[in-house]
């Protein structure tokens, strides 16, 4: 498992680099002055070398590059041309909304992906698992923008239980956020949630046909059966890794 998290955050640390560096190198080769665009056609020369000089668009784009990696390192991430306000404190403000309607996403799926997948592999090949199993396909194919605007036009326009738009504030109460929050979270959830269930049917299926091979193919199945359900969850665990990575 250490070794499974130090490779995933290994591949998180060179994914951002990368992307960091690909951005970079976009809006270098982009036409046009940024120092131009924030002071507008009417300005002169002067005034926007002056610009250009202060934000540093003079120097070589290796050098900015680095000057950007230091500073985010030490949490200066700069200051926003379009609020004139240092970046991290917008981010900090955003994360306030953010992180909750995380969280919120990630219970909802692990909740409905866990009933889901446990119900399909009690009831393999039945009924229930045909139709679970189908409802999955079609949230895995569901835009999460199209299912959004269904949910506001049921809970929202035709039921009014829920706000259609903006976010309460949690100066009113949790209860107020959450309601806020809701009906994006559950946007948000559905596709990991079938997903998931996905994944979590075929596991909790390869656990029980493991049980079932222990216990056949031992001359004591009672106590084979025994071992097996007390090694199962052991296995569980270290099937989860493997059923997630690439």
């Amino acid at each position: 498992m250490t070794v499974f998290l130090l490779r995933r955050l290994l591949t998180l640390l060179a994914t951002l680099v990368g992307a960091s560096l690909i951005i970079f190198l976009v809006l270098d080769a982009l036409p046009g002055n940024a120092a131009q665009t924030l002071m507008g056609a009417d300005a002169s020369p002067e005034a926007v070398q002056a610009l250009t000089v202060k934000l540093g668009l003079d120097q070589p784009l290796a050098t900015r590059y680095l000057h950007w990696i230091a500073g985010m390192a030490v949490g200066d991430l700069g200051n926003s041309y379009a609020y004139g306000t240092p970046v991290a404190g917008l981010i900090v403000e955003r994360l306030a909304l953010t992180v909750p309607l995380a969280i919120m996403s990630m219970l909802i799926t692990v909740v409905l992906a866990l009933a889901a997948g446990i119900y399909t592999a009690a009831n393999h090949n039945r009924l229930g698992d045909v139709s679970v199993m189908s409802l999955t396909q079609v949230g895995i194919a569901l835009p999460n923008f199209w299912f959004a605007i269904l949910l506001i036009l049921l809970f929202s326009v035709k039921l009014q239980w829920l706000s259609a738009g903006g976010f309460a504030g949690w100066n009113d109460g949790i209860w107020a956020g959450i309601r806020s929050l809701l009906l994006p979270a559950i946007s948000l959830a559905v596709v990991q949630a079938a997903i998931l269930a996905r994944v979590t049917r075929s596991a909790v299926l390869e656990v029980l046909y493991l049980r079932v091979r222990t216990a056949s193919t031992s001359a004591c199945a009672p106590a084979a059966a025994f071992v097996a359900w007390v090694v199962s969850p052991l296995i569980a665990t270290q099937m989860l890794p493997a059923s997630v990575s690439p």
